[in-house]
């Protein structure tokens, strides 16, 4: 099966002076500002590089999800943060930390499930890049104390 997702960016003016927004079918992105400073400085809006990381995160949250629901294990909280960097124009690294509380899996098969999840969620197939993650294996009553929604 084919799924096609789709978005809108709109730019006017110049890299620097310019500004654009974002739209999604959705309606998630609805003229969603980005410009030059909210991708190399500090503005309102977001950017290439961040949306990205959203992806990101939220694809391997999503694989590492059904990666444990094939083990018959459901988590209570999985928080992830993807840390995206790049250099001279390129995207050269996407560092992924979760924090998750899944009730009774052991160490060694979290460390699997989550290997196998940043290797294989659809985004990380496709960036061709240096990938990396942590996590950490918290208990249920860890969750709030981790400032972690649930």
């Amino acid at each position: 099966m084919i799924t096609t997702r789709s978005a809108i960016a709109h730019w006017s003016g110049t890299g620097t002076k310019g500004e654009g927004h974002l739209t999604t079918p959705s309606t998630v992105l609805h003229q969603t500002r980005y410009s030059y400073l909210t991708r190399f400085a500090d503005g309102v809006g977001t950017n290439p590089e961040e949306l990205i990381a959203a992806a990101h995160a939220g694809c391997f949250s999503m694989k590492l999800a059904f990666d444990l629901q094939a083990l018959g294990l459901t988590a209570t909280a999985l928080n992830t943060t993807c840390e995206l960097s790049s250099e001279e124009g390129e995207i050269v690294s996407s560092h992924l930390r979760v924090y998750a509380s899944v009730p009774g899996i052991t160490p060694s098969q979290f460390e699997e499930v989550v290997e196998s999840a940043r290797q294989n969620c659809l985004i990380s197939k496709m960036l061709n890049l240096n990938l990396s993650s942590e996590a950490k294996l918290i208990d249920e009553a860890d969750i709030t104390e981790a400032g972690l929604p649930r």
